[in-house]
């Protein structure tokens, strides 16, 4: 937490004061020219059909990384330290008190039809995620500005958003108070750009009709469940520099067809790989496994009996054995994790071990029977989970345990991805399969979820508590009183009211071809598209 409001800090400073802020990427670009005697078409697994492509609307990773191909935000992430760096905005500074920041845009920033990207693009793009008709579920990354969660909660007017035009390329943007991951908030997909003058011509089919963005790659073609072909951009300001031509997006949620795929060589990379073969496929040169700033879990729809009990959450989160999930399931170095923010395999924490006794004391004292035991069961439950073997394994798996430790009866649905989020979003589950990967390296980006109202909530549980005490550690600027608050808000979240039920950290497990170059392993699994080449 502390290293990355650092880096924030020390990335605004030396951004402005660089006389070369672009200097970084050429340790990002190939070395030689090996690279010009390949054909640079990249192709990869991304494992369904995106929900949407557009910024303000997506709320899942295989979207996010086709938006870093086509669009580009005032500052992206530096694929090996995860840094903020210059991107749309070629520099920016701020004041003492970091509550003013100034960007200042590339007068050579083009969007693909060729018209100029300007400061007010970022005014109106902004303004739209929070605007509560567009419905965007991530609008919360705004609100560290003055002025965004009243309008977006329908409390305050669009023109109080503290962001503004001073001219065309210059960003004024005001916070309400301290915020030490806000560089962080400007690479994230919900704060890119987007031309609002082309939403309104073309409505909710813009990104499928008209698509036009600011980023290294354009979209060339959508041929939904067969491919997505991006090309590489003609207006791009740094289009000279980018080596891949094109890119080829798979939505193979068979894991069993993309290892075949794989070994076929019709794919360079498939960031997800069937848990049945895991064995075979950790023997493979193309295999890697990195560690991942992110945690499987389970939701909980909390305004449905019987998990609007916290009892009956607790007794599920007490008949949980993680470490079979991750000893007989995934085998790929997993740790099993009864906390919701990742900490790394010798943390300590809060969290609520398992423990069938205590489990079953806590189905009695919600007026449950325990297996076995005369009483009213439990009644059926619908588990949820997105097309996938892997998903379907540990949701099998744990679906025998819940059974077995809690008499539960648990009916197994799984949906296509699109329907699956839809779903999650209308309440429409008992339990749910998710999965949350940091959209930057702070407890906050995994403790908002619980906020009451917050797009990515998705349970319908709310304690006014938490939203205090959440409210009040984004802006503490002593780190071990905001320690003591956030491990509050995790203790809320997984030992007392558990919306929530955390089961691992998350490891990144992939194959990648040898031929392929810049594809850095990072935490955050951040791949710009702009620094990938093939090569022999």
């Amino acid at each position: 937490m502390i290293r990355a409001a650092v880096l924030a800090l020390l990335a605004g400073v030396l951004a402005a004061g660089e006389a070369d802020p672009d200097g970084w990427r050429a340790d990002l670009r190939p070395r030689d020219d090996a690279w010009k005697a390949v054909p640079q078409r990249f192709v990869f697994n991304n494992e369904s059909e995106p929900q949407s492509l557009d910024p303000a609307l997506m709320t899942g990773v295989l979207e996010s990384r086709l938006a870093m191909a086509l669009f580009e935000g005032l500052a992206m992430r530096d694929p090996r330290t995860l840094e903020p760096r210059p991107a749309a905005a070629r520099r920016w500074e701020s004041d003492a008190a970091g509550l003013v920041w100034t960007f200042h845009l590339r007068p050579e920033g083009r969007w693909s039809d060729g018209q100029p990207v300007i400061a007010q693009d970022f005014v109106l793009s902004w303004r739209r995620a929070l605007d509560p008709a567009t419905g965007s579920e991530y609008a919360g990354m705004l609100y560290p500005i003055r002025g965004a969660e009243a309008y977006h909660r329908g409390q305050g007017p669009a023109d109080a958003v503290a962001v503004r035009a001073v001219d065309q390329l210059t960003l004024r943007v005001e916070l309400h108070g301290p915020c030490p991951w806000f560089l962080d908030l400007v690479t994230f997909h919900t704060l890119y750009p987007v031309r609002t003058d082309v939403v309104a011509a073309h409505g909710a089919a813009w990104t499928r009709t008209a698509l036009v963005g600011n980023g290294p790659f354009t979209l060339a073609a959508w041929e939904p469940r067969s491919s997505i072909v991006l090309e590489r951009s003609a207006t791009y300001w740094d289009r000279e520099r980018v080596p891949l031509e094109r890119i080829t997006a798979r939505p193979v949620d068979d894991l069993e067809a993309a290892w075949s795929l794989f070994q076929a060589g019709e794919l360079h990379w498939t960031p997800a790989i069937p848990a049945a073969r895991i064995d075979d496929i950790k023997r493979h040169p193309d295999f890697i496994a990195t560690p991942y700033f992110g945690t499987y879990y389970f939701r909980f729809n909390c305004t449905r009996p019987p998990f609007d009990d916290a009892r009956i959450r607790r007794a599920f989160v007490r008949g949980t054995d993680r470490e079979r999930v991750t000893r007989f399931i995934t085998r790929s170095g997993e740790v099993p994790a009864p906390w919701f923010v990742p900490r790394g395999p010798q943390a300590r924490g809060p969290g609520l071990a398992f423990d069938v006794e205590a489990a079953r004391a806590e189905l009695a004292a919600a007026g449950y029977a325990a297996p076995g035991k005369p009483g009213r069961p439990l009644p059926p439950v619908v588990l949820l989970y997105n097309t996938s073997e892997n998903h379907k394994a540990i949701a099998e798996h744990l679906a025998q345990q819940w059974q077995e430790h809690l008499g539960a009866e648990i009916r197994l649905e799984n949906a296509e991805w699109k329907v699956y989020l839809d779903r999650m979003k209308n309440l429409d589950y008992g339990l749910a399969r998710s999965a949350w990967i940091g959209d930057y390296l702070d407890s906050n980006t995994f403790l908002e979820l619980g906020r009451t109202g917050d797009g990515n909530n998705r349970t319908g549980w709310s304690d006014p508590e938490y939203d205090r005490l959440l409210a009040a550690s984004q802006i503490e600027t002593d780190p071990e009183r905001r320690r003591t608050m956030l491990d509050r808000l995790e203790r809320i979240l997984v030992e007392e009211q558990c919306p929530v039920l955390p089961v691992y950290t998350y490891v990144n497990k992939a194959l990648v071809r040898e031929e392929v170059h810049g594809l850095h392993q990072n935490l955050l699994d951040h791949h710009p598209w702009q620094f990938i080449w093939l090569e022999p």
